[in-house]
Protein backbone atom coordinates (compact mmCIF):
# COMPACT_ATOMS: atom_id res chain seq x y z
CA UNK A 1 0.00 0.00 0.00
CA UNK A 2 1.02 3.25 -1.14
CA UNK A 3 -0.33 6.86 -0.11
CA UNK A 4 -0.62 8.85 -3.19
CA UNK A 5 -1.27 12.68 -3.91
CA UNK A 6 -3.67 13.38 -7.17
CA UNK A 7 -4.02 17.23 -8.26
CA UNK A 8 -5.09 18.61 -11.19
CA UNK A 9 -2.28 19.73 -12.91
CA UNK A 10 -1.98 23.59 -14.83
CA UNK A 11 -2.15 21.73 -18.17
CA UNK A 12 -5.70 20.37 -17.47
CA UNK A 13 -4.58 16.77 -17.34
CA UNK A 14 -4.77 15.02 -13.31
CA UNK A 15 -1.19 14.62 -11.86
CA UNK A 16 -0.80 11.76 -9.40
CA UNK A 17 2.72 10.94 -7.37
CA UNK A 18 3.56 8.84 -4.74
CA UNK A 19 5.92 11.02 -1.88
CA UNK A 20 7.22 7.93 -0.71
CA UNK A 21 8.70 7.02 -3.79
CA UNK A 22 11.02 10.04 -4.42
CA UNK A 23 10.50 10.66 -8.38
CA UNK A 24 7.41 8.73 -8.98
CA UNK A 25 4.87 10.56 -10.55
CA UNK A 26 2.33 10.05 -13.05
CA UNK A 27 -0.63 11.72 -15.41
CA UNK A 28 -3.79 11.20 -17.00
CA UNK A 29 -6.59 12.79 -19.01
CA UNK A 30 -8.75 12.15 -16.41
CA UNK A 31 -8.69 10.88 -12.41
CA UNK A 32 -9.33 7.54 -12.99
CA UNK A 33 -6.46 7.21 -15.75
CA UNK A 34 -4.09 9.21 -13.37
CA UNK A 35 -4.66 6.32 -10.69
CA UNK A 36 -4.25 3.36 -13.40
CA UNK A 37 -1.12 5.27 -14.53
CA UNK A 38 0.67 5.73 -11.09
CA UNK A 39 -0.61 2.17 -10.02
CA UNK A 40 1.31 1.30 -13.13
CA UNK A 41 4.45 3.67 -12.04
CA UNK A 42 4.69 2.48 -8.77
CA UNK A 43 4.94 -1.13 -9.43
CA UNK A 44 7.99 0.00 -12.29
CA UNK A 45 9.37 1.93 -9.59
CA UNK A 46 9.69 -1.44 -7.22
CA UNK A 47 10.38 -3.36 -9.48
CA UNK A 48 13.66 -1.70 -10.98
CA UNK A 49 14.78 -1.35 -7.44
CA UNK A 50 14.47 -5.52 -6.90
CA UNK A 51 16.08 -5.88 -10.13
CA UNK A 52 19.05 -3.83 -9.01
CA UNK A 53 19.01 -4.97 -5.41
CA UNK A 54 18.12 -1.78 -3.74
CA UNK A 55 16.44 -1.58 -1.05
CA UNK A 56 12.36 -0.37 -1.17
CA UNK A 57 11.70 2.42 0.89
CA UNK A 58 8.96 1.76 3.34
CA UNK A 59 6.23 3.99 3.48
CA UNK A 60 6.46 7.36 5.85
CA UNK A 61 4.24 9.44 3.82
CA UNK A 62 1.93 11.43 6.69
CA UNK A 63 -0.98 13.60 5.41
CA UNK A 64 -2.64 16.61 7.25
CA UNK A 65 -5.29 18.67 5.83
CA UNK A 66 -5.43 21.81 7.35
CA UNK A 67 -8.18 24.92 6.91
CA UNK A 68 -6.39 28.26 6.84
Amino acid sequence: MRQVLIYPGEDGFWVAECPSLPGCISQGKTREEAIANIKEAIRGYIAALQEDELPVPEEHFSALLVAV
